[in-house]
């Protein structure tokens, strides 16, 4: 690849920087990118599954990750990370990411990372084709395509060193700080740049001068290079014989900072780690002088440099090589910007029709659509299409659970509050609330356990030993009336479906061996319809490729209990609109239904 960077690239960010990360959207939204450069963040220590961040007026969400294996498997497509880990820890991090591959670059800005561990791990890196701007480093810009983090400064400094728009400039340094200051110089002196890198100050970095120019010879877009170097070290004279043998044949203007050093008595060091000369070949003077040699251009002082860049630029210019770059429109950046306090990620009223996950209301209500209410479900409540034999289940749950006579607490509660006179809101509400681990609640208990049985492998026997052990009676299992010679319709429907429509059954299969095993000791430890659906809901998620994790998580949220509610609810408004029908009076509890066993209060 010629370009370090283009308008596709997205990056995985390792620690959530929130500062650095908003500098990053905010150039994006500014050049007008359509998707935002930062695709993950990984925050180890963090419980949050996302931030939030600005782009442009609006917000967006960035999501976050415990791990940079999670991340990387979430969002393929990002193959640059950006490690903003402590110097302590950012070469496992970069070591892992090597490890788990996919990755064309990676930036370490962790200064001090033990020059050891720092000569593995940037060796690595080559042997895997990746290249590593680092450590020690602001990062990376491929002006009007992506910039890595800081690099550039505000938005404003950006704009006005024409960073915003790819120039014909190639520009390498080692210094951050000087990037910022060269980027300006060269859109005074010149259109900008189209690629720039600041290598890094430490003294074993990962792609050093000679990897950025040759690749910036190879770039359409960079006509003419820049190199900024400085005392200490040798790696600008692996450019020069480049430049000898032909390998580079654009023009390089190059000046090495620290010609200053040939004034003091004794060896001095400036500022980076490798800016420091050990031998004579290694001061800045002697290094100018060899580039200037190799007919790279370089000017007599740092002062003469923005000279030297307009003298090269405009011969460019005259000879055709360099032409008009027009200036793009520029989206600003809004003064003032408020966070959103909610979010909704499954619906949305702002066009001229709603939408369910992205589907116009209109594509998914009426009977000629051939769509059902399971497939609003999939859609509002899992944000998926799911398929027909999905969807018709869903289905086949809610009316399966729609109502089991007025007996029951739910059922009971709503008929005593409609008539109290309260309206089918109230009363629905007063049966709703009495849903949980004794009415309903057996669906997630029987996912939960029966999924964790099966996840360890467990047989029936060390199942009911376990759960006897935990000191709970098997969710799903037990029926009052219903046994093997009397079994529950709904169940025989529920598995009839099941084994004509779902690929496979594993988990009602295991079930059904622990059934066997409890029905040998009392006939009515059945399965009942509880945990039928439960199972059976697991088995469903399986089939349509979501992970344990991510099926553990809707067990945990009560997803599985919603299905009991939401067919129940049928039921209640039924058992309401029956009372209010036959306009029934105020409820008093019988006092012959009471034991009554009221002693005489003892005085204290």
């Amino acid at each position: 690849m010629s370009r370090l960077f283009t308008k596709d690239t997205q990056a995985i960010f390792w620690n959530n920087n929130k500062t650095a990360i908003q500098r990053m959207l905010d150039y994006d939204y500014t050049i007008g990118r359509e998707t935002p450069s930062v695709a993950a963040i990984v925050a180890p220590t963090s419980n949050s599954k996302f931030e939030k961040f600005f782009y442009g007026s609006d917000e967006i969400m960035v999501p976050l990750y415990k791990s940079t294996t999670e991340a990387k498997a979430a969002q393929p497509q990002a193959d640059v990370l950006l490690n903003f880990a402590s110097f302590r820890t950012a070469y496992d991090v970069t070591m892992e990411a090597l490890k788990i591959g996919g990755f064309k670059t990676i930036m370490i800005t962790a200064e001090g990372i033990p020059e050891r561990l720092a000569r593995i791990m940037n060796q690595a890196a080559r042997d895997a084709g990746v290249t590593v701007i680092g450590p020690a480093t602001v990062g990376a810009i491929a002006p009007g395509a992506f910039k890595i983090a800081n690099i550039g400064g505000t938005i404003d400094n950006i704009i006005n060193s024409k960073l915003h728009r790819a120039g014909s400039c190639g520009l390498v340094t080692r210094s951050g700080g000087l990037f910022n200051e060269l980027s300006n110089i060269i859109s005074i002196n010149a259109d900008g740049i189209a690629e720039g890198v600041a290598i890094g100050g430490d003294r074993f970095v990962g792609s050093v001068f000679i990897d950025n120019l040759l690749r910036m010879e190879s770039n359409p877009d960079v006509k003419y290079m820049v190199l900024l170097g400085e005392v200490g070290g040798t790696e600008e004279y692996k450019v020069i014989e480049a430049v000898k043998d032909g390998r580079i044949k654009k023009p390089i203007i190059a000046w090495c900072i620290g010609t200053i050093a040939k004034h003091f008595s004794s060896g001095v060091q400036f500022g980076h780690a490798g800016a420091s000369a050990n031998a004579e070949r290694e001061t800045a003077e002697a290094k100018n002088k060899a580039m200037a040699e190799a007919g790279i251009h370089v000017p007599a002082s740092f002062n003469d440099l923005p000279g030297t860049i307009k003298e090269v630029y405009e011969e460019l210019r005259a000879n055709g090589t360099i032409g008009e770059i027009p200036e793009p429109e520029l989206k600003p950046i809004p003064k003032t910007r408020r966070s959103k306090q909610f979010i909704c990620t499954i619906s949305d009223d702002r066009g001229e029709e709603a939408t369910y996950a992205g589907f116009p209301i209109s594509s998914v209500a009426t009977p000629d659509t051939g769509k059902g209410i399971g497939d609003v479900v999939s859609l509002l409540w899992f944000k998926k299409q799911y398929p027909k034999w999905a969807t018709e289940f869903i289905e086949t749950v809610m009316k399966t659970v729609a109502d089991h006579g007025p007996a029951v607490s739910g059922a009971h509660n709503a008929k005593v509050t409609a008539r109290a006179g309260k309206s089918v809101v109230e009363a629905l509400v007063t049966g709703l609330l009495t849903i949980g681990p004794r009415f309903g609640g057996a669906i997630d208990g029987a996912a939960k356990y029966f999924k964790y049985a099966d996840d360890n492998n467990l047989t029936p026997a060390e199942f009911l030993a376990y759960m006897k052990k935990q000191g709970i009676p098997i969710p799903g299992i037990g029926h009052r009336i219903k046994s093997l010679k009397n079994p529950d319709k709904r169940v025989e429907g529920l598995k009839k479906f099941a084994a004509e429509h779902f690929p496979r059954t594993p988990l009602l299969d295991y079930a059904l061996t622990v059934e066997q095993l409890t029905t040998s000791k009392k006939e009515n430890l059945i399965l009942n319809v509880d945990g039928t659906i439960g199972i059976l809901m697991v088995d469903m998620w399986r089939a349509l490729g979501y992970s344990e994790e991510e099926i553990d998580e809707f067990i945990e949220s009560g997803t599985l209990n919603a299905f009991f509610i939401v067919g129940r609810s049928i039921g209640f408004i039924g058992h309401i609109l029956d009372e209010k029908r036959l306009a029934m009076p105020m409820y008093r509890h019988p006092m012959d239904d009471i034991l009554y066993d009221v002693q005489k209060a003892e005085e204290i």
